[in-house]
């Protein structure tokens, strides 16, 4: 007997339970892939998956990298990530990227086993209050404790994950109640129809009368635009309004970087280029933005700024962010509305500030002849926006590197350069582009262009085993790799303290060797010119991994923070 023949024969005279009805319920959610590790706990769960058939399992190397991976998956498409963890150890790992996610309005479905429910109430081995433990890092946590609950609450898992501030969720569901049995008629319950949340009439006059009382307008963009896919309503908003626009670290694209109006980002630790045009605004327009991705207090530190808030929630309480005027309704149509009003009554500007965007272009490009090694990061932001076909997803860590590729990164479309600046996770990008991988384009084919990982190599070795998962997978992908031997951003965040660092170098492995270990293709920058060539050719191959090693030169750091301090907008 074959083993699917064998396979066959136990899905024919097996039971139907509550494991097989949740996956009746995630392949209703639309769920196609789920990211995680099996334990003893959520074998059942995992047995039905591979009945069903409808799902794919990817076997990670940890928790975290599992939930990275589904969180990544989150942020590009706007559906629900899904991981997996068993109890205890295994839930405990998963926390970090469960938060990351709900501290990026990103929707992620956490499902967690536990022990049997007769042994919760005491101090059983592994055991710990998963609902408790995730309660303060999601939108909701709670525990399955019927089988006939199992169609409400995975409903309900993914509708608070998808609601109006999006986040993460968590389903607890115990061993024992995943094995029992369920009645024949039991079923998914039906999907609601999408809620677009129309703004109200009065609330767009009173934005049109606000912005046409201003005299030097400014907006802000934030994730939120990417993900209401409002990036054409925005466009045409800030170009009737002929106002400038900047957005935050986790904005990037959603306003092309090559347009007139364009500042590029806000979020540098200290006064960058396009805080001089906050300075001189009396009105921001704050559109898709959350507090979580930018200290107001940098924009708006004398609180002497009219503020409009346009998002699908309300803001948290900041004593920066004071908002005359708060419209929650669906992005898209809010500045399609708004638009159209200040069209009819011709209200538009003439704010624009072409020395900021000529001063961010000529840093960018300041050291693409030099041919020193270590490389400047100037040159590596610059050579790889050469290297990258438009259209590429590059997921950027957190780090040094952060701060130049956020800063002088060209990105023209939403999702093309994602940075996590809202919990500010280190080495979620090596996983995420295994999750980006398996993306389907819109024929229903996993997507086989390539996703770029850039990394320091402080973030590149938490998570490094999951080069193996992006082996074994199939995944296409490159990572590029920083090297300076320490945490770069902390080290250069103690020399502004104290003019001094200490407890942040450390020394590395042989990068490209270890990639060849794992199965990937490795490779090591040594003179200015491989960095181009490498991502050029790796970015081109047709399958496989590249890791790509490149050293650099972050004495550039300071430089940049005297340079930003001696710069005068006064005239």
């Amino acid at each position: 007997m074959t083993n699917q023949e064998s396979q066959a024969q136990k899905t024919a005279s097996h039971k139907r339970n509550t494991a097989d009805l949740i996956v009746e319920c995630l392949v209703n959610e639309g769920v196609e892939v789920v990211f995680g590790i099996p334990g003893e706990e959520n074998i059942p769960l995992l047995e039905a998956i591979e009945r069903n058939g409808n799902i794919r399992f990817v076997l990670t190397r940890h928790e975290q990298g599992a939930g990275f991976m589904a969180a990544t998956y989150a942020h590009i498409t706007g559906k629900p990530g899904v991981c997996l963890a068993t109890l205890g150890p295994g839930a405990l790992n998963l926390t970090l990227p469960v938060a990351q996610a709900n501290a990026s309005t990103t929707p992620l479905v956490a499902i967690c086993a536990q022990g049997n429910v007769s042994r919760l109430y005491k101090e059983s081995h592994q055991i710990i209050d998963l609902v408790a433990l995730f309660q303060p890092i999601t939108q909701w946590s709670s525990m399955m404790l019927a089988p006939s609950t199992a169609p409400e609450m995975v409903r309900k898992a993914f509708s608070i994950a998808q609601r109006k501030r999006p986040g993460a969720t968590c389903l607890v569901i115990p061993e024992d109640i995943s094995e029992m049995s369920v009645p024949e008629d039991a079923k998914p319950l039906p999907l609601p129809k999408p809620l677009h949340i129309l703004p109200a009439p009065d609330t767009i006059y009173e934005a049109a009368k606000i912005i046409s009382q201003a005299k030097r307008p400014i907006i802000l963009a934030g994730n939120g635009v990417a993900r209401s896919h409002a990036q054409k309503q925005l466009l045409d908003f800030a170009e009737q309004l002929n106002v400038p626009v900047a957005t935050t670290f986790e904005g990037k694209g959603v306003f092309p970087d090559n347009h007139p109006n364009a500042l590029g980002v806000v979020g540098f630790m200290h006064r960058d280029y396009e805080n001089f045009a906050f300075d001189t605004a009396d009105l921001i327009i704050a559109v898709g933005f959350s507090i979580q991705q930018f200290d107001p207090k940098k924009i708006n530190p004398n609180i002497d700024k009219t503020i409009i808030h346009i998002n699908t929630f309300v803001e948290d309480t900041d004593a920066h962010y004071p908002t005359a005027l708060n419209i929650m309704a669906d992005i898209a149509q809010t500045l399609k509305a708004l638009t159209s009003v200040l069209k009819d009554r011709n209200v538009t500007f003439d704010v624009t500030h072409p020395k900021i965007r000529q001063m961010i272009t000529d840093e960018l490009r300041s050291f693409e002849n030099d041919n020193s090694i270590p490389m400047k990061p100037q040159r590596v932001v610059y050579d790889t926006r050469r290297a990258v076909a438009e259209g590429t997803k590059v997921l950027v860590d957190t780090g040094a590197l952060k701060m130049w590729m956020a800063r002088l990164y060209p990105t023209m479309h939403p999702n093309t350069c994602i940075i996590d600046n809202s919990l500010s996770t280190m080495a979620w990008t090596l996983p995420g582009a295994v999750g980006a991988s398996f993306i389907k384009d819109n024929s229903g084919k996993i997507n086989t262009k390539p996703v770029l990982a850039v990394m320091g190599d402080g973030s590149f070795m938490m998570n490094v085993q999951e080069i193996e998962t992006a082996v074994r997978v199939g995944s296409r992908m490159v990572v590029l790799v920083w090297e300076d031997n320490a945490y770069g951003l902390i080290k250069w965040k103690m020399d502004l303290h104290a003019g001094e660092h200490e407890y942040v170098d450390f020394t590395n492995p042989n990068v490209p060797k270890l990639a060849e270990s794992f199965g990937a293709r490795g490779h090591v920058v040594q003179k200015p010119e491989d960095l181009y060539n490498m991502l050029k050719e790796a970015l081109a191959q047709e399958s496989g991994v590249d890791v790509i090693a490149c050293p650099v030169d972050y004495s550039e750091n300071m430089k940049l923070i005297e340079k930003l301090g001696d710069i005068d907008f006064g005239n």
